[in-house]
Order: structure tokens, then C-alpha cells, then sequence
């Protein structure tokens, strides 16, 4: 009876802690892994390091001094050496750790270990980047951080540049219209691509940069910005006298860099090679994002007469997407589709844009037309996306590298307060003025209501 009483009396707290663990775990991982997981998998890591570097066939034979040196010190038997390890440096994620690569190994021959490695030593993923010739790093991420997605503290912003989302390796996606210009955005009904949209918007609100918009969803999308925005369009017929402003507007810089360097004002402007960053920083001309919304709608025609008026407004945003970069004009285009079968230039303006965001889509077809040229191997991970984890998303570019990002939740509400806070940094741009959306003084609770009612028919 005494024992059972001191095992009821010793058990009782145990089951208690490991229940507190496994609940801190499933709701709370962040804090399960900095209380429990890090040490943990510290101790399996320094452990067994020696012993799971030879099982994944990371290891070579030892020089022949070091054989000499072994036998001549010890009896040990002379053991293959595997590579040598820095300093482990805990993150509040992970962990993240050096490795020196013996003579004749490569990081491709980590990276194929990296799932061996992730069982080994008890985390969430594995992830291998070069650091520089010989040397990897490995960032051991001990739990799902797209599962409940939280910034870093510590981001680095500056001009065009947008911490927009997570990726599964904890690091931040930064958007940088610096490096990569244009950028197509694909994903179904609910998938987060407005979520997306929304944390690009309230990013390039607090910088000085010209939003210009095109939404022809009555502008439903873009509308609750309106206070931050230079210009927009809230239907094909508006978009159709926008676009060829913003085409002027290019060329005019374009002008402005030729009379800059004194270059010919006959020169071709495909021809010029520099761009508006070279140009000193009171004469540089004011960037320019500019966001379409659903571009199928652009490319939808009833009429011969819409046809027509589709094939101007595509060869003006295939012009912007081709030249626009150095004079400083960017595009975000999305859309829940975006093929060849939209019609004439399709294909042609996707060839342009560099950037690709894939969402959840409805078919493997879209995922195709967002990722199959650039990156085939990431056009299953964009079909395996779920419905219930929205804002979830596979991120590729022209360079072949993919990755999973997921946004973090932003209301709108809260996304048209930044664009309201932040509406005197909205440039003039007097080619602009005539789509500048009208915002009445009055609406400070509630976003601007910019669509204009149709007209009563029987």
C-alpha cells in the first residue's frame, strides 16, 4: 500500500508535465521548442553527429597523418571523418550550424541527406544553403512555422523592398522590385491572394512610391485603398485609358535618362541600358507599382469591338512589362488563371514576368501556367496545398528556385487604415490626376465607396 501510495504521489506530477508538454506542443510550439525541443535536439545532434554523418555517407577516409597520428597516440580503430562542425547557434525556430566539407564532397551530397538528418536528430526540416566554397550551413527548423505564421522581429526594409511572408524555413519572403521587377500572383477563390495583395499594398504605403491599380471587380479589391493610391481603374473601359498613360509616362523617362547622359533623343529606348537609379536623386523620377487585379478580365471580350480594345491594352502591358523596369514601372499582375488560352499575348506577358506566387488552385493547369516553365518540381507542391490552410503558397522564380510561403493574417479593415495613415506620402504625378480616386473627407471609419452604380434597365 506504501508503494502504491508513493507511485500515485510520483506519477500524478509526471503525467501532469507531460500532459502541460504535449498541449504547449500542438498550441504553443514556439515556446515547446525553446523550453523543450532545443535541448533535446541539441543532445541527439552533438551525440550522435559522428555516427549519422557516416550512416548518411558523409564521411571520407582519413588522411594518412591522421592514421599514423591514431595509431601512434591510441588502439582506437581509425574511423572514417566526418565533416567538421562549427559552433551550434540556437534560433527561436531552430538551430543553425556550419559544416566544412572534406575534400571531394559537395552540398548537393548534404542536401540528399537532409530528410536522413531530420529524423536523426528530431526536427521539424532540414534546410542546406552555400555559404561560400567548402563550406554549407544547415538550419534545422524544429516545428511547422507556417502552421500559426509570425514575422520575424527583425526585418530589413527599405526602398520597394516588402517582407511580405514566411517561408518554411523561417526566413522571411521579401518582395524586392529592385531584383525581381514584375511577379504573376495565381490562386483560387479563398487561397490568401488577396491576403497577399493586401500586405504588398500596406508595405509600399509607408515608402514614397506611386500605386496605381486595376481592378475590374467594380473595384471591390483595390477600392479600400483608394486614399494611398495615384490612379484607378475600375473597368476594362477605364483601364484602356489608363494603360496608354502609364506608356507615356515610361517614355518620358526614358527621355529624361537619354538627355541625362546625352545620348541621341533618336536612340531606340530597348536600346539604353541604364535606368532611373542613375540618375541623381532630385532629378530621379517617383517608382511606380502597378497592381491588376484578376487580369482575365482583361483579356475577356463579347464584341468585335472589345476584341479590339484587348489587343491595345495587352501590347501596353506587354510594352510596361518589357521596358518598364528601368524607368522604374513594376507589375504585380493576378489572377485565379493565366494561359495561352485567354488569347492573343498571353503567353507573351507571362514570358515577362519574373516572379511567380502560386496559391491554392483548382487545377493542375494553373499550377502549369504559374510554375511549369520555370520550376517543374514545384507544380506538385502547389496542387498538394489545402483549403484549410489558406495563404499558403509556392514562391519560384526564373533562377529555378521554389519555395513554400504562407502570409499572415491582415483585415482589411486594418490594411485601409495604414493606406488612410500613410496617404500624404502619395506622390503628384500630374499625367496621374485624372484616375486619382475621389475619397470623400468623411470616410475615416469606413473605406471609400468608389463604384459606380449601373444603370436601371426593364
Amino acid at each position: 500500500m506504501t508503494d502504491l501510495t508513493t507511485l500515485l504521489e510520483v506519477g500524478g506530477p509526471l503525467a501532469a508535465l507531460g500532459g502541460g508538454a504535449a498541449y504547449t506542443r500542438v498550441n504553443h510550439p514556439a515556446v515547446y521548442w525553446s523550453t523543450v525541443g532545443l535541448p533535446l535536439s541539441t543532445a541527439r545532434l552533438l551525440g550522435s553527429y559522428s555516427s549519422v554523418m557516416e550512416a548518411c555517407g558523409l564521411t571520407v577516409a582519413p588522411s594518412r597523418l591522421r592514421v599514423l597520428a591514431v595509431k601512434a597516440t591510441t588502439r582506437r580503430e581509425v574511423r572514417p571523418v566526418p565533416p567538421r562542425r562549427g559552433i551550434i547557434r540556437p534560433t527561436s525556430t531552430g538551430l543553425r550550424l556550419r559544416l566544412r566539407l572534406a575534400p571531394g564532397q559537395e552540398p548537393a551530397d548534404v542536401a540528399a541527406s537532409a530528410e536522413r538528418l531530420r529524423h536523426a536528430w528530431g526536427v521539424h526540416a532540414v534546410y542546406v544553403t552555400t555559404v561560400k566554397p567548402g563550406v554549407v550551413e544547415l538550419r534545422l527548423v524544429g516545428f511547422d512555422v507556417l502552421r500559426r505564421v509570425r514575422m520575424p522581429r527583425k526585418l530589413d526594409e527599405g526602398l520597394l523592398t516588402v517582407p511580405v511572408a514566411l517561408r518554411e524555413d523561417a526566413m522571411p519572403f521579401v518582395r524586392d522590385y529592385r531584383t525581381v521587377p514584375h511577379q504573376l500572383t495565381l490562386g483560387a477563390t479563398l487561397s490568401g491572394k488577396s491576403m497577399y495583395l493586401r500586405h504588398l499594398i500596406t508595405g509600399l504605403a509607408r515608402q514614397p512610391v506611386a500605386l496605381v491599380g486595376i481592378d475590374c471587380k467594380r473595384g471591390v479589391e483595390l477600392a479600400p485603398f483608394a486614399a494611398r493610391l495615384s490612379a484607378l481603374a475600375t473597368d476594362p473601359e477605364q483601364a484602356a485609358e489608363l494603360l496608354p498613360v502609364l506608356v507615356k509616362e515610361m517614355e518620358d523617362r526614358y527621355d529624361l535618362i537619354k538627355a541625362r547622359q546625352g545620348i541621341a533623343p533618336g536612340t531606340p529606348a530597348e536600346d539604353i541600358t541604364s535606368d532611373i537609379w542613375g540618375l541623381p536623386e532630385s532629378e530621379r523620377p517617383t517608382p511606380v507599382v502597378l497592381f491588376v487585379d484578376e487580369v482575365a478580365e482583361l483579356f475577356l471580350v463579347a464584341t468585335k469591338k472589345d476584341e479590339e480594345r484587348r489587343d491595345e491594352m495587352v501590347t501596353q502591358l506587354i510594352r510596361l512589362a518589357q521596358l518598364g523596369r528601368a524607368a522604374g514601372i513594376y507589375l504585380e499582375v493576378c489572377g485565379q488563371r493565366f494561359g495561352a488560352e485567354l488569347g492573343k499575348g498571353a503567353t507573351m506577358l507571362r514570358a515577362q514576368l519574373t516572379g511567380r506566387v502560386c496559391h491554392r488552385v483548382n487545377d493542375e493547369a494553373s499550377a502549369k501556367m504559374a510554375l511549369g516553365d520555370i520550376a517543374p518540381e514545384a507544380v506538385m507542391a502547389a496542387c498538394a496545398i489545402a483549403p484549410e490552410r489558406p495563404g499558403l503558397a509556392v514562391a519560384g522564380d526564373t533562377s529555378g528556385g521554389w519555395s513554400r510561403i504562407r502570409t499572415s493574417y491582415l483585415s482589411l479593415g486594418d490594411a485601409a487604415r495604414v493606406c488612410r495613415e500613410s496617404a500624404h506620402l502619395a506622390p503628384d504625378l500630374p499625367a496621374l490626376k485624372p484616375f486619382r480616386p475621389h475619397v470623400p473627407a468623411g470616410s475615416v471609419g469606413a473605406p471609400a465607396l468608389l463604384v459606380r452604380p449601373r444603370p436601371v434597365t426593364d
